[in-house]
């Protein structure tokens, strides 16, 4: 597809491009603009393609930088959002207006994207990708200039990347001017506060909070250059932006207003921090702070703090991109479309009515994030719910109810409804909670600069009257309720920290034992502390919460232990973005695959979104329900259970164990040496585990369950083996393993099949489009390392082998990081197989002695490797589309695709169920 997009760039189909395959709209506006040089040249360019009001404008030529200039300042006259694209003979640029405020003026800098035509150039594809619009959603103005922006604000990335590395040198050197015997925790402290203190001074330098670069010009002007007195000026600085009324003025703090707002409360003296200090500031001051957003702040701080710090705090800091998938469905949208309902009544007072109803119930919203890191998603909500608020204003500003007569006052400072102390949020470290305090004020001047930008006005916050809330302390222990309380206005959403169950401490594994009141918790992650706290937050209220969480909490055994109680407390998924892989702005970021689950106790339509094994979003649907693993299927929770749901089915268990200490298990390279002994050689048998089932190893082992012991007397081989098997046991600390001593020829857990049987490894690739279980001759002995069921007649690898239950597996199964973990009381017990007929079993199982034949017919290749081609052998394709065909008509399936299949599944389950009275 990018090939095919970069073609018609070549090409200058830009029209084309941006309607047909971008899907954008056609031009709102037929103009051509020109402009004419000294020398009578013109040049023209003409609206191609539009969206919301952003334009794409085309000019046939490149004319030099000047007329581009003079070109793009013409369009700039009649649409403000342009994409200005200049196609020359060999190259193009493609210009994007980057704006900035500073000193009472948004200002507009042109930034250059060249392209080289005939290049495969992937970074300007991914580019066109970025702008490509959903064909089936028409996104708001706010999210189509989010997408150009994002794709071509490069100049804002690289400020925000480059501000990253200076707060980590900032960070560094303060850290280094500690001696080396101070104490860690107040040394930490100090820095978080001091390095919250002075983003916050960079950021007012850039935003006019006071006299412009009054922060950078004290410390170029007022310390020494070896930065011997920088400590001694910037206490005293701290100290002066927190008095109201100083007694006198130190020289250079003429241009400060009094902060107040607890940034500068606190009182401690910096240690002497010398140079490298002083210059890791000025070079920071050199950055244009206006312009980064603060919900990157986030990223800034993974950057300085070890990665050893990270993962014992479970840290994953939030791109924007997944901050809004969690707050878009959760409230945002619907704010939106109130918005756009209210713009669209039939009469100017409904108009006026419907948007004063909105106001008031955006100042009605209180936000929390009660794992709130460095506040990347209050700092977005607010910023987001300005813009809605910033629109609503827009509108009745532009509404007359009376000839020359407004409905608003003229007192813009008093208007606004959505404030910071509207905003809540909890986290355990104190440096990121210090981050998230600063970051709302930023996030706070930057929405009133866009009011300023609109109506000329903003509201003056020095001194800081509100400030939003953040409470350092473990949320899990806290009363959420003695923060804020609970009520149907309150939204609860975050990214809580990411530790599984192999990963928690035993005071965290203690925490969701008290949490959620039972002894045995199981597989639960750490993340599902925060799923407890909202139950017994909100209670009987209403509210809306929802949290970004690893895929495990839908998976396999933990599903039931968490939804259950969810459920059963009135609640319901309002909408869920199915696993796809975890990004972070963090470099170095944890690769982790999520989900995202939100919830409210409303009765309406529920938005599914489902992604590529890629991470690419696929579909997005408004669906009657979604169940706990996320399907638009019935409600079912799929519980452990130690047989077959179906009768069509047999058992699954573990193979058998010799606890041997290598004894009785033969290795390849031992296997001539025991066939040398003509006694011993008669009782080798194949050993299978799920190493060997998949990549073909040889094993073998003794098998003696029915031994002849004159047999052991006569041969050397077993004589030996056996005694070492002994002596193995004898020397365990486990007595049940030593009861076993005196049966050193048999394996002390016996399960093998007496006929022929199912293996099935207990772990298999998510990339394998089939589940890869064998069948065997009872002659073969399975390992406990592998599952088996007994098969006499095939049906049961038939039907392991279909697509029905690899989609089962993957529906309900849990997983070992990526790679599916069959599980015999979850997965295969629950498959819900209808009742067979004979005829029904006979085709399963003669399809499923096709597959077993075509794989044989590859005598070169492991299973693992067979089934890691792209596409299958013809021969196993065949084989598969056949048995599919026949599992499939016996389940009464006659779908298309995978979540149909899925789908299907859970309501034979629920079928199932019913007709043995269990489900509730």
């Amino acid at each position: 597809m990018s090939d095919e997009l970069l073609s018609k760039v070549d090409r200058g189909d830009f029209q084309e491009l941006f309607i047909e395959d971008l899907n954008w709209l056609a031009p709102d506006i037929k103009q051509t603009v020109s402009v004419t040089d000294d020398d009578g040249r013109a040049v023209s360019a003409r609206n191609v393609a539009s969206y919301k009001g952003l334009r794409v404008w085309v000019c046939d030529e490149r004319p030099g930088s000047a007329l581009e200039a003079e070109l793009d300042r013409l369009i700039s006259k009649t649409t403000t959002d342009r994409l200005v694209i200049f196609d020359g003979n060999k190259d193009q640029v493609w210009r994007w207006p980057v704006r900035r405020a500073k000193d009472g003026s948004v200002t507009s800098r042109l930034t250059s994207h060249r392209h080289k035509k005939g290049d495969p150039d992937p970074k300007f594809a991914a580019r066109l990708d970025i702008i490509r619009m959903p064909f089936d959603v028409v996104l708001d103005a706010n999210a189509v200039l989010g997408k150009v922006r994002n794709a071509f604000d490069t100049e804002a990335q690289n400020e925000s990347k480059r501000a990253s590395r200076l707060m980590a040198n900032m960070y560094a050197a303060v850290e280094k001017a500690y001696p080396t015997d101070a104490d860690p925790k107040k040394r930490d402290h100090e820095i978080s506060v001091a390095l919250a203190r002075v983003l916050f001074l960079m950021f007012g330098d850039d935003t006019e909070m006071w006299q412009t670069d009054a922060f950078r010009n004290v410390i170029q002007h007022e310390t020494r250059p070896d930065g011997s007195d920088l400590a001694r000026v910037l206490n005293e600085l701290f100290t002066f932006l927190d008095t109201a009324k100083p007694d006198h003025v130190p020289p250079g703090f003429e241009g400060f207003k009094y902060v107040n707002g607890g940034i500068f409360n606190e009182k401690f003296k910096l240690p002497t921090l010398g140079k490298d200090f002083r210059s890791a500031i000025l070079e920071a001051c050199a950055v244009d702070w206006s312009g980064i957003s603060p919900a990157i702040f986030g990223s800034m701080f993974q950057s300085v703090r070890d990665a050893e710090t990270r993962r014992a705090l479970g840290e994953h800091y939030t791109s924007e991109e997944n901050i809004l998938k969690t707050l878009d469905p959760l409230f945002l949208d619907e704010l939106r479309d109130e918005l756009a309902a209210a713009l669209a009544r039939d009469t100017t007072q409904k108009k006026v009515n419907s948007l004063n109803k909105l106001w008031d119930r955006l100042g009605a919203i209180r936000f929390m994030d009660p794992a709130c890191g460095c506040g990347n998603f209050i700092i977005v909500a607010y910023r987001e719910l300005r813009e809605i608020e910033l629109e609503v204003m827009t509108a009745l500003a532009d509404l007359r109810v009376a000839p020359g007569s407004s409905t608003l006052d003229a007192d813009w400072t008093r208007l606004l409804k959505v404030s910071l102390d509207h905003f809540y949020g909890i986290e355990i470290d104190e440096w990121p909670a210090r981050i998230a305090e600063t970051a709302m004020f930023m996030m706070d001047r930057q929405c009133d600069l866009k009011l300023r930008e609109r109506f000329g006005q903003a509201p003056e916050r020095l001194p800081i009257q509100r400030e939003a809330k953040i409470v350092v302390g473990n949320a899990l222990r806290l009363e959420w309720s003695d923060i804020l309380a609970a009520s149907e206005h309150v939204v609860v959403a975050g990214n809580p920290p990411f530790l599984g169950h192999n990963s928690r401490t035993a005071e965290q594994s203690s925490e969701l034992r008290d949490l959620w009141r039972r002894d045995d918790i199981g597989r639960l992650d750490y993340v599902t502390g925060w799923y407890a706290k909202s139950l017994d937050y909100f209670n009987g209220d209403k509210g809306r919460w929802a949290f970004v969480s690893t895929s495990s909490v839908v998976q396999g055994e933990p599903v039931p232990a968490l939804f259950g109680p969810v459920f059963r407390g009135g609640w319901r998924i309002r909408f869920a973005h199915q696993v796809f892989p975890w990004e972070s702005e963090a470099t170095g970021a944890a690769a982790v695959h999520c989900v995202i689950v939100g919830f409210d106790r409303e009765q309406a339509p529920a938005l599914l979104v489902r992604y590529s094994a890629n991470g690419v979003e696929i579909s997005r649907d408004r669906i009657p329900g979604i169940n706990a693993y996320l399907h638009a299927a019935p409600n079912v929770l799929v519980e452990q259970r130690r047989r077959p749901l179906s009768p069509e089915l047999a058992p699954f268990g573990f193979g058998s164990r010799p606890n041997d200490g290598g004894s009785l298990v033969v290795e390849a390279a031992d296997a001539p040496e025991v066939r040398q002994d003509v006694v011993a050689a008669r009782y080798l048998r194949k050993y299978v585990g799920a190493r060997e089932l998949l990549h073909g190893q040889d094993r073998w082992c003794l098998w003696l369950a029915d031994v002849d012991k004159a047999d052991i007397e006569r041969s050397p081989v077993l004589r030996d083996r056996l005694a070492r098997c002994r002596q193995h046991r004898l020397n365990s600390k486990r007595p049940a393993t030593r009861e076993w001593a005196d049966r050193p020829h048999l394996f002390d857990f016996d399960s093998q099949p007496k006929a022929a049987y199912v293996c099935a490894p207990g772990l298999v690739s998510e990339k394998r489009p089939y589940f890869l279980a064998t069948r065997f001759a009872p002659d073969v002995i399975a390992s406990n390392l592998a599952y088996t069921a007994i098969d006499p007649d095939g049906v049961l690898f038939g039907l392991i082998s279909s697509s029905m239950f690899i989609a089962w597996q993957r529906a309900v199964g849990g997983r070992l990081e990526s790679r599916l973990r069959f599980s015999n009381t979850v997965v295969w017990n629950n498959f819900p197989v209808p009742k067979l007929t004979r005829s029904q079993r006979e085709v399963i199982a003669a399809a499923g002695q096709s597959l077993a034949r075509a794989r044989v017919s590859d005598t070169t290749s492991t299973l693992a490797e067979q089934y890691a081609i792209e596409p299958l052998p013809k021969a196993l394709r065949d084989a598969h589309a056949r048995l599919d065909e026949v599992v499939d008509e016996a389940l009464g399936f006659a779908g298309q695709t995978a979540d149909e299949r899925v789908e299907h599944l859970f309501a034979l389950f629920q079928l199932l169920l019913d007709s043995e009275g269990k489900f509730q």
